[in-house]
């Protein structure tokens, strides 16, 4: 949990040629400034990008140990061609990732495809007359790139026929390089089972990626959810307090203005009416925003689960029983603690669970919010915690928030008599 209205930690401007450059964020403070779902898409995305980035050294060099020829031109050939296949690869991850339901980018694939046949025919030409064994093993290299490419917007079962058919190819070179039938069985089906497992776990990652992304816009809606019920809540009292007094107003008037025009006696009369009734209106108004405002500790507590578990958060209250039982300017001030360190939790933290705990004890009132959202947090405070701590020590409270190992504390105490 981030302090609401939390500013930045700085160094203090250091002495010498460069005293006034900023401090440069370190990476693990880069890392931990992410969402979860924006630290699960950027290790996905990487994993895909460094894992294609080493296909043509892969491909490099499980065919330089077949090259006899003295010609130069295979080798580069080769190269040439599976960087190409690489860079297409590459186009249709980041496409795919960049739009997911679009489907594989037809162009960049037709490129990949055709780039890696070069590549295969530029391994089996670089043996001049003699076998080529690793000739299978490149052609499942390309099959593999081009089906780890497709995963980002294909399922896992057209994943998993393309990798049969790269199976299947790569028996068919091994054949045709004079390998006995068994033997280019054998081959063929193991690297159609490695491409095959090597792109469904790339799949899943992907499948994971999209899971957690769903979570995470389901939570935001959920709060959303929660604040609108909020409001519709707060609308509906007012109407049924307003509505019936504004239509009485309304009847009084019409009849007022009916009795003057017509010189009749009782206009006075219901003047006055309308306004007592118009007072008491104004009273009960007063009443519904009051109690609006109003922080009763029982009902903060109820809110604060209600509204958590609302968002996704799993949580756990303890202390109603003992909250109902304390004066109400202890369950005031205590009921400002529960409303900012929810509205912390739940716009600067990525809690999946919270945990809330009073406890009344030796002429104190202490209660504790705990969450796991904000690894890493800092301790500066912002302006809803300096505005909490002032509340509370007017009443002679204290209030104290900070990282606690990979969890976040706050935790304030009230003396059970105060002041009104």
């Amino acid at each position: 949990m981030v302090p609401l209205g939390s500013a930045a930690l700085t160094r203090p401007a250091r002495d010498g040629r460069y005293g006034s450059m900023g401090a440069v964020p370190t990476v693990a403070r880069w890392w931990s400034s992410r969402t979860d779902p924006q630290r699960i898409d950027l290790y996905t995305r990487s994993s895909y990008y460094t894992t294609l980035v080493f296909v043509p050294v892969m491909l490099f060099f499980a065919a330089a140990s077949d090259w006899v020829t003295a010609s130069a031109w295979h080798p580069v050939v080769l190269l040439g061609s599976s960087v190409v296949t690489t860079a297409a690869c590459l186009v249709l991850t980041r496409r795919g990732f960049h739009d997911r339901a679009a489907g594989p980018d037809r162009p960049a694939l037709l490129v990949a495809l055709v780039a890696g046949l070069i590549t295969v025919l530029a391994a089996l030409a670089a043996t001049g007359e003699g076998p080529a064994p690793a000739a299978p093993w490149v052609t499942g290299l390309v099959g593999a790139a081009v089906l780890l490419a497709l995963s980002v917007t294909v399922p896992t079962r057209p994943l998993v026929t393309g990798a049969a058919v790269t199976g299947v190819l790569a028996g068919a070179v091994a054949l045709a390089e004079g390998n006995p039938p068994a033997a280019a069985v054998a081959i063929g089906a193991s690297i159609g089972l490695a491409v095959a497992f090597f792109v469904t776990a790339f799949r899943f990652s992907v499948w994971i990626l999209d899971v957690v992304l769903e979570m995470e816009r389901t939570r935001g809606v959920q709060a959303q959810l929660a604040v609108a019920e909020e409001r519709l809540r707060f609308a509906r009292d007012l109407h049924d307090v307003m509505g019936r007094n504004l239509s009485a107003i309304a009847v009084k008037t019409q009849l007022a203005a009916e009795l003057v025009r017509r010189g009749r006696d009782g206009a006075a009369e219901e003047l006055a009416d309308i306004s007592r009734v118009a007072e008491e209106s104004l009273r009960e108004v007063r009443d519904v925003v009051r109690g609006y405002r109003r922080t009763d500790l029982p009902g903060e507590l109820a809110g604060a689960r209600s509204v958590l578990r609302a968002a996704g958060v799993g949580v756990t209250v303890t202390g109603e029983e003992e909250a109902e039982a304390l004066p109400e300017p202890v369950q005031a001030a205590l009921g400002w603690v529960v409303r900012e360190a929810v509205t912390n939790v739940l716009r600067h933290s990525r809690a999946s669970w919270c945990s809330v705990e009073l406890r009344a004890a030796g002429g104190e009132a202490e209660l504790q919010v705990t969450n796991d959202g904000a690894p890493g947090a800092g301790t500066a405070w912002g302006n809803g915690l300096t505005g909490l701590a002032e509340r509370l020590a007017a009443t002679g409270g204290r209030l104290s928030a900070g990282p606690a190992g990979d969890r976040f504390v706050l935790a304030a105490t009230v003396p059970v008599r105060v002041s009104a």
